[in-house]
């Protein structure tokens, strides 16, 4: 149903990660629970959906609905293909609560106990393909919703930073859009506080 009526473009942006790496490194020596790059991922899109309320929208027949709230849905493999458990007001929520909500919905996805309204009601998408060595990808979305971010793997690449040719890590973000909703300049302008 996605890729037929709904009029999808792809927005791609790679991201310098070294601060990221750094300030999780730091945050799990502290030995609360560990906080993975997902998790910064996931806080990120919430507080730039909150800067850009026009993302965080619902595609419905002949109107769109925008939300105050903010509810992420991450897409987790099963045997029987995908769920998108929903992280709730992650926008409000720690990167610790983020992490210890995500880890619990993704195992209780894989063993088939969540209840209907942990995986439904979301207002944008996360999917993550980086832990399986995917550089970039483009994510179906997963309407309603009228956008989703694909994640790639965090990798080390040569690039020129300040002035100089050095290794940095680096990621790549690819965002699907339904046109209807989402037009080019705003989810670019969406991207780059992202980013």
């Amino acid at each position: 149903q996605s890729l037929g009526p709904v009029p999808t473009f792809y927005l791609t942006i790679e991201v310098d990660m070294e601060r990221v790496a750094e300030a999780r490194e730091a945050l799990n020596a502290l030995g609360e629970g560990k906080v993975s790059f997902n998790d910064i991922t996931i806080k990120a899109v919430a507080l730039a959906l909150r800067q850009h309320p026009a993302c965080n929208a619902w595609w419905q027949d002949d109107h769109i609905r925008y939300w105050n709230e903010v509810h992420v849905s991450m897409a987790v493999a099963i045997d029987e293909g995908l769920i998108t458990p929903v992280i709730r007001h992650a926008d409000q929520k720690s990167l610790r609560q983020i992490s210890a909500e995500s880890k619990d919905l993704a195992g209780r996805a894989r063993e088939r106990r969540l209840a209907p309204d942990e995986y439904t009601g979301g207002t944008f998408s996360v999917s993550n393909l980086g832990m399986l060595d995917i550089e970039e990808f483009t994510a179906i979305i997963n309407p309603p919703e009228a956008g989703i971010i694909a994640i790639g793997r965090i990798a080390e690449k040569p690039v020129v930073h300040g002035g100089e040719i050095s290794v940095r890590r680096r990621m790549r973000l690819t965002m699907s859009c339904d046109h209807r909703v989402i037009d080019g300049a705003t989810g670019a302008q969406f991207l780059k506080t992202l980013k």
